[in-house]
């Protein structure tokens, strides 16, 4: 999926406090790195009619704030994000939903994810389009501590709470997330991710990848002018990724929050900038649906609600 990037009006990362992830009681499936991959308690995947979105990236790389912002633009902007209901953790989902608004609007940065455990959010998305083209979403957020996924690093592999995703068959939407600053560090990493998807058979394709580069601010703006800036970005930072963007014709973004200031301890965001959000709300709605989230409508929608408006 190509985006104009001319179009783009971004918004500010700063360091990456993840989010912390759901407590489901003492039979917690995620507490523990050691049970094998044939337990089933390990492996099942409960939900699985659901568009699952796994982001991958290094510690304090912005996924968590790109999670928590991404969330906050689809409930506060263009529709309205639940916990789907009956699922092992609707109760957590909705109290975690709750702080994440309050926690985005008061300008709180997430919390980190904890290590040895994969945030998993299974929602419902309902657009606020009223074409009958644009329909509900199941949604499943998917992120683990950077420290769990660099696991891959040197050839490793993923422990079986986050491996039990990859060697599943479930539709799979991945948030490749890494900063402006420290992109030139993450290079090799990136790649082994991506040979480790086509190993377990994972299509590299636009509509199921990209690669986002988060707290873009840091560049000194907050959007970029034509896409050639972000190309040339990842071109010298990124060598090898570039040339699997460019092989696969991957997609690609960049990101930013808004303005955050730090007092040396503790960050804040004092100016909300939901712009990259809703860009990249829309390519994971069109993504999986095929339509634009500002899709306009059939001519006979378009009538009606001409006739109805007027």
């Amino acid at each position: 999926m190509n985006t104009e990037y001319e179009e783009l009006k971004p918004l500010s990362l700063d360091d990456d406090n993840g989010l912390k992830p759901l407590s489901l009681g003492e039979n917690d499936e995620y507490q523990t790195n050691s049970v094998p991959l044939s337990q089933t308690l390990t492996t099942e995947i409960k939900n699985k009619n659901s568009n699952f979105v796994f982001f991958f990236g290094n510690p304090q790389s912005g996924k968590s704030v790109i999670l928590a912002s991404l969330l906050y633009y689809l409930s506060s902007q263009v529709g309205v994000l639940r916990p789907k209901i009956g699922s092992p953790n609707s109760q957590e989902a909705q109290t975690l939903l709750y702080d994440f608004y309050e926690n985005i609007r008061q300008g709180i940065l997430p919390e980190r994810t904890t290590v040895g455990k994969v945030l998993e959010l299974d929602l419902v998305f309902e657009p606020n389009n009223k074409s009958k083209k644009i329909t509900p979403i199941d949604l499943t957020f998917l992120e683990a501590s950077g420290e769990d996924l660099r696991a891959i690093n040197r050839g490793g592999n993923f422990q079986s709470h986050i491996a039990k995703y990859l060697s599943s068959n479930v539709p799979l939407t991945f948030i490749i997330v890494t900063s402006y600053d420290t992109a030139h560090q993450d290079d090799t990493l990136i790649n082994e991710f991506l040979d480790e998807l086509e190993r377990k058979g994972k299509n590299l394709r636009p509509v199921n990848v990209i690669l986002v580069i988060s707290k873009w601010d840091k560049s000194g703006k907050m959007d970029v002018e034509n896409e050639q800036v972000l190309d040339n970005f990842i071109n010298d930072n990124l060598r090898r990724t570039s040339q699997r963007i460019n092989a696969y014709e991957l997609s690609k973004t960049f990101y930013t929050i808004g303005n955050v200031e730090s007092d040396g301890r503790n960050q804040r965001i004092t100016l909300l900038n939901l712009d990259t959000a809703g860009i990249l709300s829309n390519w994971l709605y069109s993504s999986i649906t095929g339509y634009d989230l500002s899709y306009e409508g059939t001519f006979w929608e378009r009538l009606k609600w001409s006739l109805v408006n007027g």
